[in-house]
């Protein structure tokens, strides 16, 4: 996992509530072995539709979903959030997530910034009105900032999840970093116990 430390840029305006897992990544898609390719099925129930606004050319290249409350809800599919960021996304805005999704999120490297329902409203209005707006969300200081419309919020993140997403830390990562203690376990275990 690479290490987030600052996402910015322009945002999809997803203007739906209650978004699941099924919706942002249909259940054909878990057919799949590899875990490559799952943006073509990003929200591919809604995409067959011309006037999504994923398929709008003013969202393309938007670093940011900006999302409803209640998004990722659902079954616990990763690939939900396989899908996301393979798409090119790289946060996610909402004023409320699924936990199992937003526990994938952070065991893949895509933060989930929570933010008041009505700052939410305030950036999905702008957002929808100006597609071009940029959206600044700094992980280190946990802070959203949109400074076209004078919005600098802070958003709740735990301190271990803060360092994963600063430190580019999946759970292999997190482990490694122990690793002088569990060559010290190994090598203090009785001979007549089963090798690990």
């Amino acid at each position: 996992m690479k290490p987030v430390r600052i996402v910015e840029g322009r945002a999809v305006p997803l203007d739906r509530s209650d978004v699941d897992t099924d919706q942002i990544i249909p259940s054909d898609w878990l057919k799949q072995v590899e875990r490559t390719g799952f943006e073509k099925g990003l929200f591919g129930e809604w995409r067959d539709e011309p006037s999504f606004v994923l398929n709008r050319e003013e969202h393309a290249g938007a670093k940011i979903l900006l999302a409803g409350p209640n998004f990722g809800t659902g079954s616990s599919r990763e690939h939900a959030v396989w899908a996301i960021m393979q798409y090119g996304f790289e946060a996610v805005i909402s004023p409320r997530f699924g936990p199992i999704f937003a526990n994938n999120s952070t065991k893949n490297g895509l933060v989930c910034a929570q933010l008041e329902a009505a700052v939410c409203d305030q950036i999905m209005a702008a957002v929808q009105a100006d597609p071009t707006l940029e959206i600044v969300i700094d992980v280190k200081r946990l802070t959203v900032e949109v400074p076209a419309i004078d919005v600098n919020v802070s958003f709740p993140l735990g301190a271990s999840i803060q360092h994963r997403f600063l430190e580019g830390l999946d759970d292999i990562g997190l482990t490694m970093q122990k690793g002088d203690d569990i060559t010290a376990f190994e090598s203090a275990r009785p001979t007549y116990m089963p090798a690990s």
